[in-house]
């Protein structure tokens, strides 16, 4: 995609730009960019906004660190509105929460069910920041510290667990218990990783490129 494709509103020459992060489909923010905010973005690989209040491009976490590294630029179908898929840094808003959409604020909306897999995003933040911080007394940081046979045939164990609350489903069981060993699973396989230094979002690149 080049600037040239995009159309810009002809009386402020900006466009919408939403942020997704690339990891868990959440969107994060609403931005307007300009061509030469457009250029920087695909120059440096982060995203540049067009401020209106401050009339200047802006560097998307250059104060705050919180920075938004680019793994696709998309176009709408009207070529006026972008879509910056990212991996965020760091909280997203000046209220230092993850999204600028707070969850808790709905409009006209009645029993809300939550958005299920934000939940292992989150999972994420806190495994990953366990292996960094080594708190003393943690589940998790005993595992990482077995290394990756221990946590391995942990994950073999629980695999095997799901497995036999699916058969037991199958029979009558109750499907609360297949629920409880998938999120046993999911876990121990984002501990996994974790041990090996790797980011859940190289899985999601491979899972996004066999559904395109």
């Amino acid at each position: 995609m080049t600037d040239k494709t995009v159309s810009f509103d002809t009386a402020t020459g900006l466009a919408p730009a939403i942020v997704q992060d690339s990891t868990t489909g959440q969107v994060l923010m609403l931005g307007y960019v300009n061509e030469e905010s457009i250029r920087l973005t695909q120059k440096t690989g982060y995203v540049h906004f067009w401020s209106r209040s401050r009339q200047e491009i802006w560097k998307k976490g250059e104060t705050s660190g919180n920075t938004l590294q680019v793994v696709s630029i998309s176009l709408d179908c009207d070529n006026d509105t972008l879509l910056f898929q990212v991996r965020p840094d760091g909280p997203i808003c000046h209220l230092d929460t993850t999204t600028c959409f707070d969850l808790g604020k709905d409009l006209d909306v009645v029993n809300r069910e939550p958005i299920s897999f934000e939940q292992l995003a989150a999972l994420w933040k806190i495994i990953s920041a366990r292996a960094v911080e080594l708190p003393k007394g943690s589940y998790t940081v005993r595992l990482l510290s077995e290394g990756v046979d221990a946590t391995g045939r942990k994950l073999v164990e629980e695999a095997t667990e799901v497995l036999l609350a699916a058969r037991d489903h199958r029979d009558g069981g109750n499907p609360d218990r297949v629920h409880e060993e998938v999120a046993d699973l999911l876990y121990h396989l984002l501990v996994v990783l974790a041990e090996r230094g790797l980011n859940p979002a190289g899985s999601m690149s491979i899972l996004r490129k066999r559904s395109s």
